[in-house]
């Protein structure tokens, strides 16, 4: 492990939770960092790693992984919503932060602190063709589902929410293809070299490397840590569920694939990340129990601050 990479992982952290509390940064911020992430160091992260990767039919078994996974989820958590009497709402919201981790704010930087750099390429491809893809068709579902419509919203809330109707093919072709990071990855294996001009380089290496500092700083600003006691059971449910279950379940997914070495471990890796950012925020702005998604988020990060290095430890591949 790369104590000094983790050590600034905790120190942004603390710093963007800090930040987030104190309110002392100008309205809007939190989004403008979100957008600078999204838009600048995701996509050069991608198309700085990427074109290293060894083109095999491997790859396709890393990007199966979160797939396999998302359907033993919906059986799961329908149980588990099903014994422990929980409300439609908060089986929603454990359905979207169970099957969604946060695999490119948290993953890329942490499989590059506690994995190495030879390992992130396998990180993107488990996040772009496995995590986004599942956010933008069975995530859309379970807003459409379960989520409130917006003529249903208080004025407060009204202008965050979007209409909860059946997402159709058009409406997720449309997000799948305003993704930036998903036009890096598809220029990286087309068009990038593996050893780009050296100014090119350069400025891939240095906006990259930006995204552990920024990214981390982002998600301790949308940290919530508030405790429902009345959503203590779900809560805790979907926590052993993203933290433990889903990299138990993964592992043997790699044997079964056929992955070795850093892929192996990638794919158990992502799919131990806490619940992703964005899917707390959907659940949050379409009605689906807004304290049990920013719990989820919130004690999800922090936890797996302990259980990350656990599952990075282990002789998987």
């Amino acid at each position: 492990m790369a104590v000094d990479a983790y050590a600034l992982i905790l120190a942004m952290l603390a710093l963007g939770y800090a930040l987030g509390r104190l309110r002392i940064a100008p309205q809007g911020a939190a989004r403008t960092l979100n957008a600078l992430v999204l838009y600048v160091c995701l996509p050069a992260s991608v198309l700085r790693y990427v074109p290293k990767l060894d083109p095999q039919p491997a790859l396709f078994a890393v990007a199966a992984i979160p797939w396999l996974l998302l359907a033993a989820t919906v059986p799961l958590v329908s149980w588990i919503a099903r014994v422990g009497r929980f409300r439609d709402d908060e089986r929603a919201v454990l359905l979207l932060t169970v099957a969604l981790g946060n695999t490119s704010f948290l993953g890329y930087p942490l499989t590059r602190a506690l994995l190495g750099e030879d390992a992130l390429p396998y990180a993107v491809i488990y996040d772009q063709l496995g995590a986004f893809l599942i956010l933008s068709t069975f995530g859309l579902w379970v807003l459409a589902r379960y989520g409130a419509p917006a003529s249903a919203t208080s004025d407060t809330n009204a202008g965050m929410r979007e209409t909860a109707r059946t997402p159709d093919a058009r409406a997720m072709l449309v997000r799948v293809l305003k993704f930036p990071p998903l036009w890096a990855l598809i220029i990286a294996f087309a068009l990038m070299p593996a050893a780009p001009p050296l100014p090119f380089a350069t400025v891939l290496r240095v906006l990259s490397d930006a995204l552990l500092p920024l990214a981390m700083l982002s998600v301790g600003w949308s940290v919530r840590l508030s405790l429902p006691r009345e959503e203590l059971a779900p809560l805790a449910a979907g926590l052993i569920l993203k933290l433990a279950v889903m990299p138990a379940l993964a592992w043997p997914l790699t044997w079964l694939l056929g992955l070795q070495g850093a892929m192996a471990r990638v794919a158990v890796f992502e799919s131990a990340m806490p619940a992703m950012v964005t899917a707390g925020a959907l659940a949050i702005t379409h009605g689906l129990a807004p304290r049990l998604a920013a719990a989820l988020v919130g004690c999800g990060v922090l936890l797996s601050l302990a259980t990350l290095p656990l599952w990075a430890r282990l002789p998987i591949g």
